[in-house]
C-alpha cells in the first residue's frame, strides 16, 4: 500500500508535466495540435482531452468534482476548444492537488465501489490501488503526448520526476 505522501507528490508532478505539455503544445498551430499523429487517441489535442476527461471521471468517483457529461468514447472530443481546455486543465490540476492533499491513511486503506462503464459492472477496489491507477494513467498518456510534441518539433520539459524543482512539489 502507498502512503499519503505518494499521491501528494504525484499531484504536483501531474501539474508540472501538464504545464510543460500545454506550453509546448501552445507553440503549435491548432491544426498541428489536431493532426493525426498515430497516437492511441490520434492527436495531441484529443489525447490531452482524454486525459482531462479521465481525471474528471475518476475524481468524481471520489466526490472531488462533477462527473463529465460524456462517456469514454467521446473523451477525445470532451474539450473541443483549446483555450477552454487549457483553463479546464489548470482547474483540474488544482482539484487533483486539493484531493491528494486531503487523502489520509484510513481513506487509502478503504475500498471504493462504483459502476464501471468500461467493465459494464459494479467494481470495488482498494483506494490506494485506484490512486496509483489515476496517476499511472496520466503518465502513460502524457508520454504519448510528449512523443507527439517532440516529433512535431515542440520542446516539452524532461519527464524525469527527480528533476522536478523542490519548490514545484512543496508549494501550491
Amino acid at each position: 500500500m502507498i502512503g499519503v505522501e505518494h499521491p501528494r507528490l504525484m499531484a504536483r508532478y501531474n501539474r508540472w508535466q501538464n504545464t510543460s505539455l500545454y506550453e509546448a503544445a501552445d507553440t503549435l498551430s491548432d491544426a498541428g495540435r489536431r493532426k493525426d499523429r498515430g497516437g492511441f487517441f490520434r492527436s495531441i489535442h484529443e489525447t490531452l482531452s482524454h486525459i482531462l476527461w479521465a481525471d474528471q471521471i475518476w475524481l468524481s468517483r471520489f466526490g472531488a468534482c462533477e462527473a463529465p457529461d460524456v462517456g469514454i468514447a467521446d473523451s477525445p472530443a470532451f474539450h473541443a476548444d483549446w483555450t477552454g481546455m487549457k483553463a479546464a486543465r489548470q482547474a483540474m490540476d488544482e482539484t487533483v492537488l486539493t484531493w491528494a492533499d486531503s487523502l489520509d491513511e484510513t481513506t487509502l486503506a478503504s475500498d471504493l465501489t462504483w459502476f464501471s462503464g468500461a467493465a459494464q459492472a459494479e467494481v470495488s477496489k482498494p483506494v490506494w490501488l485506484l490512486v496509483t491507477h489515476i496517476f499511472n494513467h496520466q503518465t502513460h498518456h502524457r508520454g504519448q503526448v510528449h512523443a507527439m510534441l517532440t516529433a512535431a518539433g515542440a520542446k516539452p520539459d524532461d519527464t524525469d520526476i527527480f528533476l522536478m524543482k523542490d519548490e514545484t512539489f512543496r508549494s501550491r
